[in-house]
């Protein structure tokens, strides 16, 4: 069965700028992996229509499922939905049922301006959770979030288990060795064990070890054979620990 890969897209031009710093995709990169979801790309591109629509109509195309992040709400450069309706070839539509949340939540202050939240591209599906007042919306695989991190997070909250898969297998192995003696063995230990995705983190400020190697699968077996061979192929004594 293939993996449930994903891509993020943060769209702001406050992140390109560095008026903001993003901590939705940091979030979010921790978040898939606890799911079992293989995120393949992070994308931070400005609020431009075009750039929106050509890069989630490439990401959809590409990944299982898709998040934006920004650029939702009712200002000249909040252009996310018109970007994502492009992206899938649709209009923007009023949805009915936003409408009328919209209209009972704000009474008689109603306005064009508020109105435009209940804008979506035609055909997107309302997610409602529980936990959450407004719904989360949806076009095709692709999920529209806010910019805002404490709602981006409470929204992804309320829908996170949808998206829970087999989830990853993983080992670490901290050694003394040093990475460009063990490299050799471990493009041998990778071409052996071609299931597992083998990573190797130089360690240069801290004098208790020298190499933390990863070990991942989502078969747990084939995680624990690569590392039987990781640790035979290392020099005796210069294992520090394994995780």
């Amino acid at each position: 069965m293939p993996d449930t890969t994903a891509a993020i897209v943060v769209i702001g031009n406050e992140i390109l700028t560095g008026k903001s710093q993003d901590q939705n995709a940091s979030f979010l990169i921790a978040e898939l992996y606890e799911l079992g979801v293989k995120l393949e790309r992070i994308v931070v591109i400005p609020d431009d229509r075009e750039e929106i629509s050509r890069t989630v109509r490439d990401c959809a195309a590409r990944f299982s499922v898709v998040f934006t992040s920004g650029g939702i709400g009712p200002t000249h450069d909040d252009v996310t939905i018109e970007g994502v309706a492009g992206a899938f070839g649709r209009r923007v539509v009023r949805h009915p049922d936003l409408e009328n949340m919209l209209r009972s939540h704000f009474g008689d202050g109603i306005d064009e301006v508020r109105l435009r939240m209940a804008d979506v591209p035609e055909g997107s599906v309302l997610i409602h959770p529980a936990e959450s007042r407004w719904p989360i919306l949806a076009v095709e695989n692709t999920y529209i979030l806010p910019g805002v991190p404490e709602l981006f997070r409470s929204k992804f909250a309320a829908m996170r288990e949808r998206f829970r898969v087999k989830p990853f297998h993983t080992r670490a192995v901290y050694t003394l060795q040093d990475e460009f003696d063990i490299a050799e063995d471990l493009n041998r230990l990778a071409a052996d064990h071609q299931t597992v995705i083998i990573g190797s983190y130089p360690n240069f400020t801290r004098s208790d070890y020298r190499v933390k190697v990863t070990l991942e699968s989502k078969e747990p077996e084939a995680t624990e054979r690569a590392l039987s061979a990781l640790l035979a192929i290392l020099e005796p004594g210069s294992l520090v620990r394994t995780e």
